[in-house]
Formats: C-alpha cells, structure tokens, sequence
C-alpha cells in the first residue's frame, strides 16, 4: 500500500489527542505514522511552533525532506500561532486527522494553513 492509500483506511477515524488509530482514535501524528508505516514518535507537545524539532523528528522515522510536490507527501503545515498540523497530500487536497470535526478527513483544495515542509520517503 501507498502513504495515501494507508491514509485513507483511517478517514472517518475519531481524533483523539495522542491517539494512534482503532477505536481509541488517531491524531495528526498518528495519522503520518500510518500512512508511512512507521512507529509513531512519542513525547511531542501539543502546542509548539517548533518547525526545525518536528523535521527532526520525522527524519528520524525514516522520511526524507523534499522540496516538489507529490500525492502522498507528508505535509507540515503552520495551522496557528504554536500549532504544527500534519496532513497527507491528496490528489485535489490534504488527509488530516481534525480536531474540530473529530475524524480524520479529506479536505478538498487548497488548505488553509501554510505548508511549511513535506517529507515522502523514498
């Protein structure tokens, strides 16, 4: 399976904080574990505008930082002041796991935060 396809098993998913799929739910970094097969990091804060901490974290896992863009790219994106989402890139939008509408879901178009990085791995 492809990052996108294993990303989209866990759309309608309930987010939960820290949380790592099944019915216990998944975040946004549970979400970028499953979709790139990996173990998920652990020990993340919830708020931080720490860009350069959270490339290393994801370089860490195996993921090596990019500069095009493909489908299935795992995207960091600045979502608030000290808020850091990721998402997987779609063909016509971005997979994330939303804390507002509590699952993980696939948003068409452009998403409204600022990609800051993406990683695939290769």
């Amino acid at each position: 399976m492809t990052p996108i396809e294993r990303a989209r098993t866990a759309i309608g998913t309930r987010f939960r904080v820290h949380g790592r799929g099944g019915p216990a739910g998944i975040d946004c970094v549970g979400l970028a574990a499953l979709a790139y097969d990996v173990a998920p990091p652990r020990g993340y804060g919830l708020r931080t505008g720490d860009a350069e901490m959270a490339a290393a974290i994801v370089a860490a896992l195996g993921l090596t930082q990019v500069s095009d863009e493909r489908v299935g790219d795992l995207v960091l994106f600045r979502a608030g002041p000290g808020q850091l989402h990721f998402g997987i890139a779609s063909e016509g939008g971005v997979i994330h796991a939303d804390a507002m509408l509590r699952r993980v879901v696939e948003r068409p178009g452009t998403p409204p935060w600022t990609a800051l990085m993406r990683w695939r791995k290769d």
